[in-house]
């Protein structure tokens, strides 16, 4: 019975955690939307617009693709730099940690660190460029 304002506390929180999250998860999806209706509502009335405006208004949308991609292509990078450094950390620590360790246990930090690999590689190599066109295995 002791351990009953531990559970409360916990329990409490819980519903906390999952109310933040269902709430974040609407409140992104309704932006999501609303962003989507504007953006066919803007090719709406490039129909019906004259060329010229139509052209400026289609270039500032590429422009913004192009944004959107390149800021993708760099948190990749950035997410495998840092699995990268997390999977050469695990393997030090899991090296160093005792000396009575079975044979290869430190090898468990590959796991992450050849994720980072392979999303830096994917980010760098592979990956469809910003300006949108896509790379081939030469990296051009």
């Amino acid at each position: 019975m002791y351990n009953f304002p531990l559970f409360l506390f916990l329990a409490a929180g819980a519903m906390a955690l999952f109310t933040f999250l269902a709430v974040a998860v609407f409140t992104e999806n309704r932006s999501k939307e609303r962003i989507s209706y504007h953006k066919s509502e803007t090719l709406k009335k490039l129909a019906d617009s004259p060329p010229e405006s139509a052209q400026k208004v289609l270039e500032l949308m590429q422009a913004e693709d192009r944004i959107k991609r390149r800021r993708m292509l760099e948190g990749l990078k950035l997410g495998g730099l840092i699995t990268t450094g997390v999977g050469v950390g695990l393997t030090l620590f899991l090296y160093f940690l005792d000396a009575d360790q079975p044979d290869g246990v430190f090898m468990v930090g590959f796991i992450p660190l050849f994720v980072g690999l392979a999303m830096l590689l994917y980010a760098t190599l592979l990956a469809p460029s910003a300006n949108g066109s896509e790379r081939t295995s030469s990296g051009g």
